[in-house]
């Protein structure tokens, strides 16, 4: 064949194509088991950093099947549930079939639009109940779990992740023990207009719902000051009914006999 011709060009270049195609496949099957076990794994590490079962170096030392035996000896249930904190659907604790919904962003897009939303809910054997949160920062997407005490309203610990913030500034929502540890013992602020605040001095004020933003990182802490407070309101149906209702008063003949 005339290797100058355009018929020999075609059929070289497809030949190159389908080789190149199969190839990818094959890999692809072949990593991809690892990849989705992996990525599994990574989250479970994160929820588990956010409910403290053990200290985040600890859990990233950690092999995978540990991780997986790790979450199915602490985990009590797990859950989905729609924007009225309705439940509606189950996720698998089992260690050979653990279920979760990490793909949030199209969860994310659902909660903005108020459409029909699937929303995950872990409840650890010690009390706490871990979620999602999922926004944009300043390069690309970034996420969290948050988890709260059993009165739905304390958070007991955090844990944040980014694609592509900047290292040494919004990087640190990950990198920095210190601003994860400012979350613990905040509570957020369900019923009002101001859920939480995360913004330059927030903790001025002493407001229990306020962290300071992390100084140098302006727009990585503004899409996860409205990370927090999206997903928050989306779960307040949920977290809210968790909170006790606050005492009411109750008048005796003590204290309505006129002096």
């Amino acid at each position: 064949m005339n290797t100058n011709s355009n018929a020999y060009t075609v059929i070289y270049t497809t030949a190159i194509v389908v080789i190149v195609a199969a190839v990818l496949a094959f890999v692809a099957a072949k990593l991809g088991p690892s990849q989705e076990a992996n990525a599994k794994a990574e989250t479970l590490r994160q929820m588990m950093s956010a409910a403290q079962i053990k200290p985040t170096d600890e859990l990233y030392s950690t092999k995978n099947a540990g991780i997986l035996q790790l979450y199915a000896d602490n985990i009590q249930e797990a859950y989905t549930v729609n924007l009225d904190g309705e439940k509606n659907g189950s996720l698998s604790t089992e260690k050979s079939n653990i279920q979760l919904v990490d793909r949030l962003k199209p969860q994310n897009k659902a909660i903005k639009a108020g459409e029909e939303a699937t929303l995950p809910v872990y409840v650890f054997k010690s009390g706490v109940t871990v979620i999602p949160v999922y926004g944009a920062g300043l390069w690309g997407p970034i996420w969290g779990y948050i988890a709260f005490q059993p009165d739905g309203r304390t958070i007991a610990g955090a844990y944040f992740d980014h694609e592509s913030e900047t290292p040494g500034l919004g990087a640190k929502i990950k990198d920095e023990a210190w601003f994860r540890e400012k979350f613990i013992g905040k509570k957020v602020e369900f019923g009002s207009d101001a859920l939480f605040n995360l913004s330059k001095n927030a903790e001025a004020g002493g407001a229990g719902n306020a962290v300071d933003a992390i100084t140098g990182a302006t727009m990585t802490s503004k899409g996860l000051n409205e990370a927090l407070n999206v997903w928050f309101k989306a779960y307040e149906k949920l977290l809210g009914a968790a909170a006790p209702a606050e005492p009411v008063a109750v008048e005796t003949a003590e204290n309505t006999e006129e002096e």
